[in-house]
C-alpha cells in the first residue's frame, strides 16, 4: 500500500464547504482602469488588517511549458505594473529569462476575493533594485548573498555557515552591503486582470479586463 493510499484525513475534505455572501461586484461598480480597481481592493485588504495582504502566487513556466508556482510579496503597483524582487538565478528567475510572461494571484479569503493578473515581465532598472535592496533589513541583505536560491545544498548547517561568512565579510568591509548582481526586481505589465467576488450558491462575480487596441475591455465571466 502506498503512503497516499494509506492517508486517511480526520475529516472528509470533500465535505468542507463555505458559502460566500459578504459583497457583490458588478460592471458598474468597477473602475474603468483595472489598476485603480486593484488599488481600491488592496487598500481595503490592508485596512482590514489581513495577514500578508501583499502576498501573491507567482506562476511561471519553463520552455517546455511545465508550470511552477510560489508565493512572493508585492513591492510596488502602479500604472507601469506589479513589482516583486528575487534572486535572478532562482527557478523563477531562470524561467522568466526563458519565458518572460507570468501570472499573479491574490487571494483575500477573509474578504471572499481574488485578483488574477496575466502579463509580460521584464527586469526593473538597476537603480530601482538598488533602492529597494538598500531598504531591506541587514539580515535579509546578507541572506541574499549567502543563499543560492533554488539550488540543492548539503544541509541547514551549510546555509548558516555561508550566512555567518557573508556577515563577517561585510562587517570587516567599509562599503556596506551592496546589492548582489544576481538579485533584483521584476515588473509584470498586465495584459489581462480578473476581479473575483464570492457569491452565494457558487454564482460568483467575475469581472475581467483585457487590453485591446490600447484600452481595457470589460466583460463578465460565468463562474
Amino acid at each position: 500500500m502506498t503512503a497516499l493510499a494509506s492517508f486517511r484525513p480526520a475529516l472528509n475534505i470533500a465535505d468542507l464547504r463555505r458559502d460566500y455572501a459578504r459583497a457583490e461586484l458588478t460592471e458598474t461598480d468597477v473602475d474603468a482602469d483595472p489598476l485603480l480597481q486593484f488599488e481600491r481592493w488592496i487598500a481595503e485588504a490592508i485596512k482590514a488588517a489581513l495577514p500578508e495582504p501583499t502576498a501573491m502566487t507567482l506562476a511561471t513556466a519553463d520552455v517546455a511549458g511545465r508550470p511552477s508556482a510560489r508565493i512572493v510579496l508585492l513591492k510596488g503597483a502602479s500604472a507601469d505594473g506589479f513589482v516583486f524582487f528575487t534572486n535572478y538565478q532562482s527557478r523563477k528567475g531562470r524561467e522568466l529569462d526563458m519565458r518572460p510572461e507570468a501570472a499573479l494571484l491574490f487571494h483575500w479569503i477573509e474578504l471572499e476575493r481574488q485578483v488574477r493578473i496575466e502579463g509580460l515581465v521584464r527586469k526593473v532598472p538597476p537603480a530601482e533594485s538598488d533602492r529597494y535592496f538598500a531598504s531591506r533589513p541587514e539580515p535579509a541583505r546578507i541572506g541574499a548573498w549567502a543563499s543560492p536560491q533554488s539550488r540543492a545544498i548539503p544541509d541547514r548547517a551549510w546555509l548558516e555557515r555561508e550566512f555567518a561568512a557573508a556577515k563577517l565579510r561585510f562587517e570587516q568591509g567599509e562599503g556596506g552591503i551592496p546589492r548582489p548582481p544576481h538579485w533584483g526586481g521584476y515588473r509584470l505589465m498586465p495584459t489581462a486582470m480578473e476581479f473575483w467576488q464570492g457569491r452565494p450558491s457558487r454564482l460568483h462575480d467575475r469581472i475581467r479586463y483585457e487590453r485591446a487596441n490600447g484600452s481595457w475591455r470589460i466583460e463578465r465571466l460565468a463562474p
